[in-house]
């Protein structure tokens, strides 16, 4: 007799239950334009996890802003509901100016989760 999971369990240890995407949407700070779909923003969040499992990965407003500057391809994902504005709002800015595609998803704790970020997490 095996014993079956329960999904409720499972939500109590991560910390708290996973927000719905439209919950998500009330938390968005003003600038956050282009916004990803929710059908976007699962592919963003796959995306992120594999190239957290192949070290492709750069965290962070210091180390994204020092990789831009060399010229370093690749997508940038921002959250929306970050704050203060003023850390990362000039990162749009200097990927319009590179050609560099960038969008911004909901939620930080989420795309924490997808490249196993420690902070991130609850």
């Amino acid at each position: 007799m095996a014993r079956e999971k329960q999904p409720e369990a499972a939500a109590e240890v991560e910390g708290t239950p996973e927000r719905s995407y439209r919950e998500q949407l009330d938390y968005l700070n003003p600038i956050a334009q282009p916004l990803a779909s929710r059908k976007l923003t699962r592919k963003l969040y796959k995306c992120i996890r594999k190239a957290a499992k192949h070290k492709q990965i750069r965290r962070g407003v210091k180390e994204v802003q020092k990789f831009i500057n060399k010229g370093e391809k690749g997508i940038t994902v921002l959250a929306g509901d970050t704050l203060p504005i003023d850390v990362y709002c000039h990162i749009p800015i200097m990927c319009e100016d590179r050609s560099l595609p960038y969008a911004y998803v909901p939620s930080k704790s989420v795309r924490g989760w997808g490249c196993a970020a420690g902070r991130s997490q609850p």
